[in-house]
């Protein structure tokens, strides 16, 4: 009997693991959907600690959904208890992952260390949860998988990756097992990322789901709509004039170069003036260096941008990865900002730059995403008088700014569209979120969608059988035929689809893409553009080689206008 156990993230927002079990021909086979650490409140922590509640020798492998620590930091915990089998996952988010382990063991040691030093442990002896060595038993089990191929792999598993635009490499993943030569088709949201938003590209439509198990971060409340560069202007603005110091705590991955890119933005239109600016986090400068080199992932504007180098290589930025540059900034005399990890203020570089920069009134702190129950983050949010920082009580009077509108995680006005274009899951587990936000996020679904829901504690493991064939079957977008008459408009960037036939991409200014598919434009290719886009409009990049006017014709025929640059 093929199950689902969810070992994190359930009625919380960190910790994912979830476990999905089947039986194969003689054995029960065991494939674990994200790996990641507990954050937040000390009895979260503490879980970290706890035995594996599942062998982990008897876990066939793993598979993440995407890069961020909740849903990775733990692998090499996993490791040191007794797995040993393959992790998979995109090339970017093992790519990442990589980077945030390594961060993490060195940050835990680092803790460790100051924490001996100081006498601020309850421990005679602190240890890290694990090690930079032990992250290097880690990395030789890591094996890349592109999007949108099926993989069997494991004894009566497939799986298939989709974009899920939250991160770079990020992906909701479709796992399909059979038990006595029927299918189970088991859909894992991982974090579904926000339309129109700079750096990726949208996440792409669901595929169908007998059991879906979906994110709730922000089943109960929606995202500031205000404008996010008119907000980050106002703070840096208002800092300047007192002669502070902006300090930004930031995830190292997909926020930090979010706020590059907005603040790039502001100096290019005069809005903010020119001011140092240091991302000072390891790992963030790492990602920093790398968001150019997953050119599918990106939106047509910042691919432009990185590649014109007026993004993250310009004179007012500075990548800080070494531990004297970031000390230095203790004698920055002037206005500045300060990016660093991490996110939630629970750990790293950051801590250091808070400890200096709230005693004063001159200094700003802008919280630029989701704080999570028991962080400092979260601390400041809520107006705290005094945060406690590595073991003293540091005064806040610095001003504290919140930015909702920067989320990464889609909130459910954004997550219903999406959920619409699904035939209805037979049951849809609600997971990664606190529990006041799933149960609204749980009353919305079944009132606007009749969906069956259920919000699974930790532990809970529950049976999962094969449904009807007819509810597992995908939802395509049906292309909508144009007149043969028609005129053929302008493209518009929020409805254009550019196909890369070259490896580099140039375009006119001032047009931007939803999607950008790399060729050749062959017949699968054309298969993922009509069904993963609604786009109007279709610009091929490239010499067209081997590109013949049957395959432009299935787009025309599609419902889409084509339009060429170079010899096709």
């Amino acid at each position: 009997m093929a199950k689902l156990t969810f070992l994190g993230a359930a009625r919380t927002t960190t910790g994912s693991k979830h476990l999905l079990s089947w039986q194969g021909d003689k054995l029960t086979r065991r494939l674990l959907v994200d790996c990641g650490m507990f954050q937040g409140i000390k009895e979260l922590r503490l879980r970290n600690w706890d035995p594996f509640p599942v062998n982990p020798e008897i876990i066939d492998a793993v598979i993440l959904t995407h890069g961020h620590l909740d849903h990775c930091g733990y692998l090499a915990r996993l490791v040191k208890m007794g797995f040993d089998g393959p992790i998979y996952g995109t090339p970017a988010t093992l790519d990442l992952a990589e980077l945030i382990l390594r961060d993490s063991a060195h940050i835990q040691e680092e803790d460790a260390k100051h924490a001996k030093k100081f006498a601020y442990s309850k421990h005679e002896n602190p240890q890290p949860l694990y090690t930079e060595a032990d992250v290097e038993k880690v990395i030789p089990l890591f094996q890349p998988l592109d999007y949108n191929k099926s993989y069997p792999l494991l004894e009566n598993l497939t799986v298939r990756l989709h974009h899920s635009g939250h991160i770079l490499g990020s992906a909701f993943i479709e796992a399909t097992v059979e038990e006595d030569g029927k299918p189970i088709r088991v859909v894992f949201s991982g974090d579904v990322g926000r339309y129109n938003q700079p750096i990726l590209q949208d996440p792409e439509p669901p595929t169908g789901a007998d059991y879906f198990l979906l994110e709730g971060t922000y089943g109960n409340r929606t995202h500031d709509t205000a404008d996010p560069l008119t907000e980050i202007a106002n703070a840096v603005n208002r800092t300047v004039e007192r002669g502070g110091t902006v300090v930004i705590p930031a995830f190292a991955v997909g926020r930090s170069q979010q706020l590059l890119h907005y603040l790039a933005q502001l100096l290019d239109t005069g809005r903010i003036p020119s001011i140092n600016i240091y991302l000072d986090s390891p790992m963030a400068v790492s990602v920093t260096q790398k968001t150019g080199k997953y050119k599918e992932e990106l939106d047509l504007q910042t691919l432009l941008g990185v590649q014109q180098e007026k993004i993250f290589k310009r004179s007012e930025i500075h990548l800080l990865s070494k531990r004297e540059e970031s000390m230095k900034l203790n004698d920055e005399p002037g206005p500045s900002i300060i990016i660093s990890a991490s996110g939630m203020a629970t750990a790293g570089r950051i801590l250091h730059h808070l400890k200096r920069k709230l005693p004063s009134e001159k200094n700003t702190v802008l919280l630029v995403g989701y704080q999570g129950e028991g962080t400092r983050g979260r601390t400041l949010l809520e107006g705290a008088t005094e945060v406690k920082i590595h073991g003293q009580l540091i005064p806040v009077k610095a001003e504290i700014v919140n930015m909702s509108s920067l989320s990464a995680h889609a909130d459910y006005t954004e997550m219903l569209p999406w959920l619409k274009r699904m035939v209805p899951p037979a049951k849809t587990f609600l997971v990664h979120g606190e529990t006041e936000n799933l149960e609204a996020f749980k009353e919305r679904l079944e009132a606007e969608l009749g969906w069956a829901i259920e919000i699974p504690t930790l532990g809970q493991e529950i049976e999962i059988t094969p449904i009807d064939p007819a509810a597992r079957t995908p939802i395509k977008v049906t292309p909508v035929p144009r007149p043969a008459v028609a005129p053929k408009p302008t493209p518009t960037a929020e409805a254009l689809v550019v196909v890369a036939l070259d490896k580099e991409i140039t375009l006119p200014g001032g047009l931007t893409s939803s999607r950008i598919f790399q060729g050749p434009l062959d017949d699968a290719l054309i298969e993922r553009i009509l069904t993963q886009t609604t786009a109007r409009d279709v610009m091929v990049l490239g010499n067209g080689d081997g590109v013949d006017s049957s395959q432009l014709s299935k787009l025309v025929e599609g419902g889409r206008s084509v339009w060429t640059l170079g010899r096709v």
